[in-house]
Parts: C-alpha cells; structure tokens; sequence
C-alpha cells in the first residue's frame, strides 16, 4: 500500500513538473515604452520631456547648476533674469539644471517666482566635473564648451554681458 502512495506521488510531481507553462508575447510598441522609460536623457522639463543640450544646436546656450539649498545660487538668479531679458536677442538659451526632483524644483519655482527656465539634470554632478554650486557653463552655437564660471557672479554687469555676446 505504501508502495502505491509512493507510486501516486512521484507520478504527480513529474506530470504537475512536466506541465508547459505557456509563455506571453510581448508587443514591440510595448518594448520600446519600456526601454524609453529605462534610458532616461541627461535633461528632463518639469513635465517629464527629455532635453539633450544638442537639441540648442544653433543656439548659444548657458546651462546654470544649482540646488535649491544654494544660497549664492539662489542670489544670483535674479541677475542671471536680467541677463537673459538682456540677451533674448542675442541667440540664447538659458537653463537652469538641478538634480533634485522635479517636484523640489516646481516648489523652489512657484514661491521665488524667478521667469527662468528650470530643467531636471538627470546625471551626476561628478561627470560634469561640477564639485561646487552654483556652476554655469556657456556653449556656442555648434555646441562647444567655451566658458565655465564657479560660484555665483554678477551676470548682468556690463563686462559679463559683453563676455557672452563675444561667444563664438
């Protein structure tokens, strides 16, 4: 009788092991929304749109890191909008990339009320070679690296302003 239990039940665990487990085929489109998700850009909007500083092409562009906590980034950003009201018709793009959430960022926007274009940076400060804040980089218009500045500065003075419109 034992024998036929025995029996019984390595008949069921080879049937219940042996059983085809049937396998889901996943869409393409669906592949690819996932991917998308997982390779996230260097830059995002507030609204979750990927930026990548090559999309300025054309454009001169300064790129402004900073965190919320910084104060001297904090104290120059008033300067940094008069800087840009000066340059709007000078061919350039102002951003202002920090690596905290987005939702850190929009709150930091809508008590200060700054008119800057804030963007979350997706990547780490070290791969920039940014070791303190606030760090401003100026790209020309073929997407060259052709100034950086540490620290916060007076960026609507004259002699900055020139800097910038001397960008080539």
């Amino acid at each position: 009788m034992h024998l036929r239990i025995v029996y019984f039940l390595i008949l069921g665990v080879v049937l219940v092991g042996c059983k085809e487990e049937k396998t889901k085929i996943v869409a393409p489109e669906v592949i690819e929304a996932v991917v998308e998700k997982i390779s996230t850009s260097t830059y995002e909007d507030l609204e979750g749109n990927p930026i990548e500083l090559s999309d300025y092409k054309g454009k001169r562009v300064l790129v402004n890191y900073w965190a919320t906590w910084c104060r001297p980034c904090i104290e120059e950003m008033p300067d940094m909008e008069k800087a840009q009201t000066i340059l709007e018709q000078d061919n350039y793009v102002f951003l202002f990339a920090s690596d905290q959430s987005v939702k850190k960022i929009k709150a930091f926007e809508e008590a200060r009320g700054f008119q800057l274009d804030f963007i979350k940076f997706n990547g780490m400060y070290a791969a920039e070679n940014v070791s303190a804040l606030p760090a401003t980089f100026i790209y020309n218009e073929v997407g060259e690296q052709v100034f950086r500045f540490d620290g916060g500065l007076k960026w609507d003075s004259p002699e900055m302003i020139e800097k910038l419109r001397a960008v080539k």
